[in-house]
């Protein structure tokens, strides 16, 4: 699979908040908006496996349409993926 530049964009602002975090945590930030921002750090990576997840599954279906295949395993796998990331 090839991942483009929005899925990399995504990938580089959770590190960025990453750091964020870090610095919060190293300036002694209050516990509350140091969960705040973890939160959005795993609200995003959850985002981002999905789309990543999904846009997998569209483009292997495709194809395994187009070769005569079935495509039930791949789906179920699919949603394994997703269900294993939560």
């Amino acid at each position: 699979m090839e991942y483009n530049d929005q899925v990399k964009n995504r990938v580089k602002r959770m590190e960025g908040q990453l750091r964020g975090v870090l610095k919060m945590m190293e300036e002694g930030k209050d516990c509350k908006d140091v969960i705040t921002q973890l939160s959005a750090v795993r609200s995003a990576v959850d985002r981002t496996v999905g789309v990543i997840v999904s846009s997998n599954l569209v483009e292997c279906v495709l194809e395994a349409e187009n070769r005569g295949e079935k495509t039930d395993e791949m789906i179920k796998e699919a949603v394994n993926l997703l269900v294993k990331s939560r």
